[in-house]
């Protein structure tokens, strides 16, 4: 009985810890431990005893002004999962580039901004746009974020946009749905109008994809 009750208290710790860094994650200001406490239901106390923990780990860290934020323990995590991500969506990533005769990307959302994880470019024709991996934006610019705030509002639409993040480039993308823990969208960006129809059904096909083979 006592070992099943120390399971249990493990169990339970392990699942606030958890909760707690989600609840900074989801907080671009941080959170104050009294804050976190409300949130997660809990005395201020059980917060301290969860934060010394994850503070060690490098999981969090406390601003200047006392603020729960995360740590670089967590970008060390992100950015191991980062190079599976990229492999596992590089055989739809393909396809989509080839099809649409465009540069395809997977763009993920990193620190509030939208941030190119794996970019494909087509081999077939003569000019195509090159989009580095690592780009960042803002994810109310451009089709990739848009269709990150579509997947937000649970749409599966694909979104298009001209010339918002470089004029005289189209864009159209979808998100990646039903893939736990992950904000992505699958899109591509091209230097002359795309037949948003046709691309934008190659766009979610591929996104589709992407989520089957993520999860």
């Amino acid at each position: 009985m006592e070992t099943a009750d120390r399971a249990g208290e493990t169990a339970q710790t392990l699942d606030r810890g958890l909760r707690l860094l989600h609840l900074v994650a989801d907080a671009p200001n941080g959170l104050t431990v009294t804050e976190a406490a409300a949130r997660l239901g809990v005395g201020r106390a059980v917060v301290y005893r969860l934060v010394g923990p994850l503070t060690g780990h490098g999981m969090l860290r406390r601003d200047g002004a006392g603020r729960l934020r995360l740590g670089v323990g967590v970008l060390h995590l992100a950015r191991r999962a980062q190079p599976l991500l990229a492999e596992g969506a590089l055989p739809a990533l393909r396809r989509l580039a080839e099809q649409a005769g465009a540069t395809a990307h997977l763009t993920v959302v990193e620190g509030g901004e939208g941030v190119a994880l794996a970019v494909v470019e087509p081999t077939w024709t003569a000019f195509h746009v090159a989009y580095r991996t690592g780009s960042r934006h803002p994810l109310d610019r451009g089709a990739a974020g848009q269709a990150i705030l579509a997947g937000r509002a649970g749409q599966s639409r694909p979104v298009s946009t001209s010339g918002e993040l470089q004029p005289g480039a189209y864009g159209v993308a979808a998100p990646v749905l039903g893939v736990s823990g992950l904000e992505a969208s699958v899109g591509v960006v091209a230097l002359a109008p795309l037949d948003v129809a046709t691309v934008g059904e190659q766009v979610l096909s591929a996104a589709q994809a992407v989520s089957r083979a993520l999860s």
